[in-house]
């Protein structure tokens, strides 16, 4: 019997994908905070404000979810809300100076880990998985027909 490689593919991403999200969240904890309160910050310090729907949709994170999260990092003075003047139903989040200060402080110390678990593997390489993985996502986004 031949050895089906999308199944041993499959598995060696998920054993990697756990070791590499344990790492993470080490990482992210050594830094006192959850993954979920970085994961909204660093989309806030990377790309400025944000409705709630695009932050929840950019951290994977359900709105129900996402609104708890919010409230915690606005009470720690982290981030801010904003209504939107065209549409009452919108509410902007933005990065506050503070919020803006401990992402500066701890967003490098975390890119070195990140960079770390890559260290042995080369620009080319991370180049051709960026876009396997791009592929095998859009295959699973239109059930694999």
């Amino acid at each position: 019997m031949s050895e089906n490689l999308s199944l041993k593919a499959f598995v060696v991403l998920m054993k990697a994908s756990k070791s590499i999200q344990e790492k993470v969240k080490k990482d992210i904890s050594d830094h006192g905070m959850k993954t979920s309160d970085f994961a909204v910050l660093e989309a806030l310090y990377h790309k400025g404000r944000q409705t709630v729907r695009e932050i929840s949709q950019a951290v994977l994170i359900n709105t129900g979810s996402i609104t708890y999260v919010i409230d915690k990092l606005e009470t720690k003075g982290y981030l801010e809300r904003s209504n939107c003047q065209e549409d009452r139903r919108v509410v902007y989040i933005q990065i506050t100076d503070q919020g803006k200060q401990l992402m500066d402080e701890i967003f490098p110390k975390h890119q070195k880990v990140i960079d770390q678990l890559f260290a042995d593997v080369t620009d080319e390489e991370k180049v051709n998985l960026i876009d396997i993985l791009k592929r095998a996502g859009k295959q699973s986004d239109t059930g694999g027909q």
